[in-house]
């Protein structure tokens, strides 16, 4: 029997079978349909993505995989989403609006006014977020002052579920902890939050835990999927979530980092209500399982725009990078392109390059600006209070692509990196939630192919820790600039 994960990252959607085996599943190397896309942007804040535009994109890669030839063994389907998205619907269930995701800043006027209303560490510990226009309080205050005729908000993934089944789906846990309105001590939506808006809890959907099902497609989906017509899909799960689940990091004395778009650090807990670490954030894979960690703007976007903007195209950044000692270029920076999430959480940050030179390169500010993403990466390590012997396990289309950028990041943790020979880590842990679901075990993580080993370079250490000051101190100088 196979699985199907639906993968909707924020510069992709994909659709990939696994075969299910005796202890999890594996990828079927041939059965992976991608679309790539982009967030629409501007220089107002915005980062949102039509609903029906990338509802189609989902549909047609499911359309395509199941013209494979396992296609007929399907026995469940998962679906993991970029969460900290917001889609403002009708009483029909009908879109109002794009979908606001995380990346979306428009709503950074109300985080001033709200914490100037609230207590922002009881809001923190109640909810596992930092008051931060990434999540849903904020962006109701700016709908409020959009939109006076909307009905209620759902996330990306149950309105696909909703349009597929024609009925109303639950958003899971998972999905719901990262709207920074998930109650973490009752799994309810949080009233006390909303009190500082004009909605309720009637304006949202029910919520449940992952392995709830919907089952039975409506008339038209089960004319165009007849093989899914009865497979029970699970409720979507945060990327996040699935991509822990998938990098085997379940349990304790190890932590995953992800360098995709965007990247993070991440530990799960089982404690009953863990305390959420200053600056960091508390999340759901599942009821019982916490997700804490701290997740930077920055990642592979940071490489791209760098890249690009430089004209680095005939540079042989691979070979170039490893030859270059630490800070070399005399360079300190601030890669805040897209606001800061953690450590600081401001979303009105702004980047910047400081100690530019006449004999300053191109090459030069690449480097600067990755080694800047590992050393942000490190003050979260810092905060999260990684003991020295966790197994750091790294994935994600960035870290993949870049050997030289997969050391740098080693280098400036400290640590023993442990990237993953899983190109599709974030699907393999929907497969795996759903298989373990399926066959009623406890959550289990997968075991991935590890395809290098990236040793620290302690003779680094120092040059690093004093890269981290001079970032924090360029941070204190500049933050208070428009």
């Amino acid at each position: 029997m196979t699985i199907l994960a639906i993968d909707v990252g924020s510069s992709s959607v994909r659709a990939v079978l696994f075969a299910e085996t005796d202890n999890g599943v594996e990828l079927i190397e041939d059965a992976i349909v991608q679309k790539a896309y982009e967030f629409d942007t501007d220089k107002t804040g915005k980062a949102t993505v039509p609903a029906i535009f990338l509802r189609d994109l989902i549909e047609t890669c499911i359309d395509d995989i199941l013209k494979h030839e396992l296609a007929s063994s399907i026995s469940a389907v998962g679906m993991a989403t970029f969460v900290g998205n917001i889609l403002p619907i009708d009483d029909g269930h009908m879109p109002l609006a794009d979908v606001d995701t995380y990346a979306d800043t428009r709503s950074d006027d109300f985080v001033d006014i709200l914490s100037a209303q609230m207590d922002t560490d009881d809001y923190h510990q109640r909810t596992g977020t930092i008051l931060n226009s990434a999540y849903y309080l904020p962006k109701l205050k700016f709908y409020e002052r959009q939109s006076p005729v909307i009905d209620g908000f759902t996330d990306f993934a149950s309105y696909c579920y909703q349009h597929w089944f024609g009925s109303d789906v639950p958003m899971s846990y998972s999905v719901a902890s990262w709207s920074g309105l998930l109650n973490r001590a009752t799994l309810e939506w949080d009233t006390e939050s909303l009190k500082y808006s004009q909605f309720t809890t009637e304006n949202f959907p029910q919520l449940a835990d992952y392995q709830q099902v919907k089952q039975g497609l409506s008339a038209d989906y089960r004319q165009r999927w007849q093989a899914l017509k009865d497979v029970p899909f699970y409720l979507a799960v945060g990327d996040g979530a699935s991509a822990q689940v998938g990098s085997g990091a379940i349990a304790d004395k190890t932590a995953t980092i992800t360098v995709g778009t965007t990247s993070a650090i991440r530990k799960v807990s089982t404690e009953t209500l863990p305390l959420v670490p200053a600056g960091a954030w508390s999340y759901r894979i599942t009821a019982e399982h916490h997700l804490i960690g701290g997740a930077l703007s920055e990642g592979g976007n940071i490489f791209a725009w760098a890249r690009d903007t430089l004209n680095l195209d005939d540079v042989d950044i691979e070979v170039e990078l490893p030859n270059r000692r630490p800070a070399e270029h005399g360079l300190t920076v601030l890669p805040l392109l897209n606001g800061e999430r953690s450590p600081n959480w401001r979303g009105d940050a702004r980047g910047t390059v400081h100690g530019l030179r006449l004999n300053t390169t191109a090459l030069d500010i690449l480097h600067a600006m990755l080694e800047s993403v590992a050393l942000r990466l490190a003050i979260i390590a810092e905060q999260l209070k990684l003991e020295a012997d966790v197994k750091l396990m790294a994935s994600g289309g960035a870290i993949h692509k870049s050997p030289a950028w997969a050391q740098i990041i080693a280098d400036a943790l400290g640590r023993v990196v442990h990237v993953l020979d899983e190109a599709e880590v974030t699907a393999l842990g929907v497969a795996q939630m759903v298989w373990c679901a399926e066959n009623g075990v406890p959550l289990q993580g997968s075991s991935p192919k590890i395809a290098k080993v990236y040793q620290p370079n302690l003779d680094y250490t120092d040059i690093y820790k004093a890269l981290i000051a001079k970032q924090k101190l360029l941070y204190q100088r500049t933050e208070n600039l428009d």
